[in-house]
Order: structure tokens, then C-alpha cells, then sequence
């Protein structure tokens, strides 16, 4: 008798276990299931070029393109077709929003002051311009990371290719697509979206 009751003990023991490794293993099956809120790109408070406080929830209800810019590259004659769309639709809710950086080539060496200076004179650029920032790599911006991470941007993973690359945000502050460098501001493809077609 007391080894049937022993051998129940064991037995029960045993289902117990098993019941409870089963119930952990849902759990973190259904835990694993449940999405990811995907962020927006109004968390993210940033530095301008005169180093005052730039806060992105400020755009509200605006279309965004978020763009990588560097003064002494190949396509930094973009400049002009950036500030000729904003000109034309920044009363229409749209802004576009310029982060000067120096990963590709070292086409962005100069100061914030310098950079400034550079776009104004040259250009005209009367758009919001930030301090100069990184990109890619080990030190890439937390915008960036934004911009170019699926799990946080919930649309796609992607990398910066080069100077003035083009990333669009809608009027939520999400992600909605990403433009190589190559395009130009002014090119249908943007222009459409800028629009709503």
C-alpha cells in the first residue's frame, strides 16, 4: 500500500510538472505573438543648427521628409529642388526636415555655423536644418535608428546609402516609405505623395 501511494505521489508529480511547463510555454508563446506598437517620429526632440530645441511632435498633422545632407557631395546641388518643393507646399502641411552629416566621404566636414552659412548663401535653404549627426554605424543617431529599423518604424528595415537620402513620413509620424538618394526631390514619386495622388 505504501508503494502504490508513493508511486501515485510520483505520478501526480509528474502531470503537475508537465501542466505547468505547458502553461509557461503558452504564455510565452502568446507573449512573443503580441506586436510591437510601432513608434512615430514625435518622440524625438533634436538640436537645430543654431542649437536650439527642435521637437518633431511640433508637425503634427504634416507630411515629413526627412532627409541626410552633405555640403561638398555630387548631389548637394538637391538643395535647390528641396527648398523649391518646400517653398511650394509648406503651407499645404508639409515640411521638409535636413539632418547634415559626414558618414559618406567626409562631404559634410564643416561646423554647424559653417554648414548654416554654406546652405544660405548657396542655396537659399530656409527649411529646418538640425546639428550635424550620424547616420550610420556604432553611433547612429536615435532618429535614424527610427528611420531605418523595422521593429521600430513598423514598415521596413533599410540602410543609408549615401547623402540625401529621403525618407517620408505621413501625417500620423509614421514611416511611409524610404527614397533612394539618387531621386530627386522634385521627382514625381514624391511630389504624388506630397499631393496625395
Amino acid at each position: 500500500m505504501k508503494k502504490l501511494v508513493t508511486l501515485f505521489s510520483v505520478v501526480s508529480l509528474f502531470y503537475s510538472c508537465q501542466n505547468q511547463a505547458q502553461k509557461k510555454q503558452t504564455t510565452s508563446a502568446t507573449a512573443t505573438t503580441i506586436p510591437m506598437a510601432k513608434e512615430t517620429i514625435y518622440q524625438f526632440k533634436v538640436e537645430d543648427l543654431s542649437g536650439d530645441a527642435f521637437d518633431f511632435s511640433t508637425l503634427k498633422g504634416k507630411k515629413i521628409l526627412v532627409v541626410n545632407t552633405a555640403s561638398e557631395c555630387g548631389l548637394t546641388p538637391q538643395y535647390e529642388q528641396l527648398q523649391a518643393i518646400y517653398e511650394k507646399y509648406k503651407d499645404k502641411n508639409f515640411v521638409i526636415v535636413g539632418f547634415p552629416a559626414n558618414n559618406f566621404g567626409s562631404q559634410e566636414p564643416g561646423t554647424n555655423e559653417q554648414i548654416a552659412t554654406f546652405c544660405q548663401k548657396n542655396y537659399g535653404v530656409s527649411f529646418p536644418m538640425m546639428s550635424k549627426i550620424s547616420v550610420k554605424g556604432g553611433y547612429m543617431h536615435p532618429i535614424y535608428q527610427f528611420l531605418t529599423q523595422k521593429a521600430k518604424n513598423g514598415l521596413e528595415d533599410s540602410e543609408v546609402q549615401w547623402n540625401f537620402q529621403k525618407f517620408l513620413i505621413n501625417e500620423n509620424g509614421e514611416l511611409a516609405k524610404v527614397i533612394s538618394p539618387r531621386v530627386l526631390p522634385t521627382d514625381a514619386e514624391i511630389v504624388n505623395w506630397i499631393e496625395g495622388k
